[in-house]
Order: C-alpha cells, then sequence, then structure tokens
C-alpha cells in the first residue's frame, strides 16, 4: 500500500531585506530554511540551501531593493538551486518586483524589461509569481504561470479610515495611469475622485507641463494615491497644485516607499501632512522622519502564501476591494 506524502511548505529568504522575511515566517509559524549565501571575490553569487528541499512547496522571498541587480541575481540563484534539488513546486515572492516601471516600448530601441524579469524567473525554474501592487497589471500576463496580484488598498485604507473623515475625503490620482487604483479607492470608501491632468502650456515654447486638476478638491482632505514614491517630485508637484486649487489638507498613501535621492528631505519641507506606505521595502533610520507612517505587508504575504500552500483562494483575500 503506497502513502501519499505529506506536502511542506518552506520559506526561503534572500539577504536583500531579511527582516520582513523574518516577519513574514512568524505570521506563518515557521522558520526560514537554512542557507548558506556569500559573494565569490569577483562578486559572483554562492547559495546553498542547508536542509533537503525535496518534494517540498517552496516560496523564495526577496524584495528588490538597492543594489536591485544583485537581489534579483540571487532570487534567480535560489529558484535555481531549489529547482535543481527537486522543490515540487517553487513560488517566487516579490514584494516589490523590480523593473515593472519598464512595461512597455515608449520609442524605438527601448527594452521590456519586465518581461525580461518575468522570462528569467520562468528559465530558472519558477512555477508560480507573487507580487503586491505590481506597477501595472499587464505585467501579469509576462509570466506563462500563475501570477498572485496583491493589493496593499486594504491595509492602507483601513488605517486613514480611522484617522479622517471620510465624509470629507477625495481620492487623487497623480496622473492617468493611476485611475484604476484609485477608483478601487474610491469604492472601498465611497468617496470622490480627481485627477491631476498635465498638459503643456500652449503660450511658452518647450516648457514643462502645467498641472490641472479634474474633480472637486477645493475644502476638501485629498488622498494622492500611488504604487510607489522614488524620487518624491510627482508627489510633492501634486500636494502642491492640490493647494492651489483649495484643498483643505493632502495625505499621501502608497504601497512602495522607495525613497531615492532627496525624496525624504521634499516630502519632510512640503504641505503633506502625513506619508503612508509599507515596508514591502527596507525603511532605515535614515529615511524615517516625523510625517511618515509605515505599516506592516507581512501578514498579508503569509495569507496569500498560506492559501497557495493550501490551493485556496488568494482572490479571496480581496472580495470586495475590486
Amino acid at each position: 500500500m503506497t502513502t501519499t506524502p505529506e506536502r511542506k511548505m518552506m520559506l526561503f529568504v534572500g539577504r536583500g531585506y531579511p527582516e520582513l522575511g523574518q516577519e513574514i515566517a512568524g505570521c506563518l509559524g515557521i522558520e526560514p530554511t537554512p542557507t548558506t549565501a556569500y559573494e565569490f571575490a569577483n562578486g559572483e553569487i554562492f547559495v546553498r540551501f542547508l536542509e533537503s528541499v525535496r518534494g517540498c512547496d517552496a516560496f523564495v522571498l526577496q524584495s528588490h531593493t538597492a543594489p536591485i541587480n544583485k537581489w534579483i541575481m540571487e532570487q534567480l540563484i535560489m529558484v535555481d538551486a531549489l529547482k535543481r534539488a527537486s522543490a515540487k513546486r517553487i513560488t517566487v515572492v516579490t514584494p516589490f518586483f523590480g523593473y515593472a516601471r519598464q512595461d512597455k516600448k515608449s520609442r524605438g530601441r527601448e527594452p521590456i524589461s519586465a518581461r525580461l524579469m518575468a522570462d528569467l524567473f520562468q528559465t530558472a525554474g519558477a512555477d508560480r509569481l507573487m507580487a503586491v501592487d505590481l506597477h501595472t497589471a499587464q505585467i501579469q500576463g509576462f509570466f506563462d504561470g500563475p501570477v498572485d496580484h496583491l493589493f496593499a488598498l486594504p491595509i492602507l485604507a483601513s488605517y486613514l479610515e480611522g484617522k479622517l473623515e471620510v465624509s470629507n475625503v477625495t481620492v487623487v490620482a497623480p496622473d492617468a495611469g493611476r485611475v484604476r487604483v484609485c477608483e478601487r479607492w474610491t469604492d472601498r470608501l465611497g468617496c470622490p475622485l480627481a485627477i491631476i491632468h498635465k498638459r503643456r502650456d500652449p503660450d511658452v515654447a518647450n516648457q514643462a507641463r502645467v498641472l490641472e486638476v479634474v474633480g472637486e478638491v477645493a475644502g476638501r482632505t485629498c488622498i494622492v494615491v500611488d504604487d510607489m514614491i522614488d524620487t518624491g517630485q510627482t508627489i510633492v508637484k501634486a500636494a502642491e497644485t492640490l493647494f492651489d486649487q483649495g484643498a483643505e489638507q493632502v495625505v499621501v498613501a502608497a504601497t512602495h516607499g522607495v525613497l531615492s535621492g532627496n525624496a525624504v528631505d521634499m516630502l519632510k519641507n512640503s504641505q503633506v501632512s502625513e506619508v503612508v506606505v509599507t515596508n514591502t521595502l527596507p525603511i532605515g533610520n535614515d529615511k524615517r522622519f516625523d510625517k511618515l507612517t509605515v505599516l506592516s505587508i507581512a501578514p498579508l504575504i503569509a495569507r496569500a502564501i498560506n492559501e497557495v500552500f493550501s490551493d485556496g483562494s488568494v482572490t479571496s483575500l480581496f472580495d470586495g476591494q475590486s
């Protein structure tokens, strides 16, 4: 008589952001699999797992933080090692998916690097991808397999619902590309939507764009929603435009706090009253400031991992949010 072996979940955490890995492991009630990883003198990365992975359901966690190319390569090597060691199923978990902004060709002779990323993970041996708030939804179609697209909206919105008078809130899309995401927010909060529209000044040749607000913002609390804050320029300019149009208060909600360059100083010195992000990327003490609130994404990712492992429904985590 043959017996079906018991399925085993194993979590593999890269070195890019181990703190988030430990937090997710704690939510799952497991320990990350012991791993040896280091660089050779010429920078090549070596990875070896210290326990058998044969037949396991492997979840390989790495958030693509700086130096981004190093941590992407490490995750690819981890996937390859698992495939060669006979892991049964390999799910790549990328809270922040690198190169997601390069999802299409805007001009000739440009790459589509987000597609290349998906191809690399597939070639390495990944069976499934999991990411939080991809820059564009079309990236899901770049990977020839299941893609679990998680949304931070419930976490961010729940926090702001407890702080703001929702009846006086307007959700603001900082550009046309964020409109669909912001519509989910308006469905959740039951509030109006405004869009910041960019156009060229017809009176001045070759000048930067003038921002116009389409929607009701005067006397209202505006929540500017974006997938990430990188340099902070878009957000700060959007806030200035909203205040020029009579907004009473501006709050920013974004999933990924990249905070490159002088973003912290820009946001700290702006009229924005609060910046709310999740911890999909590490935010060290040098990037912390009084207006910044960081919410944990770990429980959401852990729940999604559990659903995948148990062949449940990841979509059920967001019922009513879409």
